[in-house]
């Protein structure tokens, strides 16, 4: 009756086209697909030797890279633990040195939280949250070298309900 019945992919012998599959022909299918649309790279995508030599080549992934402000950025990070629970989003960072804390200011945003003057005054570090938090109700608290801030996620109420209908 409709001429769009036939494109969709789900009919009634697409059973027995899973039964008939073979893993080989699969992957070459794929494999063709990609040297057609990048070529020159499909079989490196392919082969985890070739992938992981041009990782190695590339002077940015290397722990001691050519750049001196690449090592010197990489120094002054900080290692932030990011974790969410079902009702809040936790960051714990390890704190050296306990004379910092009174300097310390913590900020965030809906998607981030900011750190700064922590390792060194006037440093600030963005931290991505795993998922979006509200303005108020969050705090920080430092205990046993570690600072640890809780926000409250963000409970996203705008849905749009769709109607479901059925085919006689």
């Amino acid at each position: 009756m409709f001429p769009w019945n036939m494109m969709f992919p789900f009919n009634k012998d697409m059973k027995n086209m899973m039964k008939e599959m073979k893993p080989n022909e699969v992957e070459g299918y794929v494999e063709n697909i990609m040297s057609k649309i990048f070529p020159g790279q499909g079989q490196s995508m392919f082969n985890p030797g070739d992938m992981m030599k041009q990782m190695n080549m590339n002077p940015f992934l290397q722990p001691n890279g050519a750049g001196g402000s690449s090592t010197a950025r990489s120094a002054n990070e900080i290692h932030a633990d990011v974790f969410e629970t079902f009702e809040d989003v936790f960051v714990r960072i390890p704190v050296k040195d306990e004379g910092n804390i009174s300097q310390l200011r913590v900020y965030h945003t809906t998607n981030q939280a900011i750190v700064e003057n922590i390792p060194n005054p006037g440093e600030r570090h963005v931290i991505t949250l795993p998922a979006l938090v509200r303005k108020k109700g969050s705090y920080a608290q430092y205990k046993d070298g570690i600072l640890e801030i809780k926000i409250p996620k963000s409970i996203d109420m705008q849905f749009t309900e769709v109607d479901v209908s059925e085919k006689a």
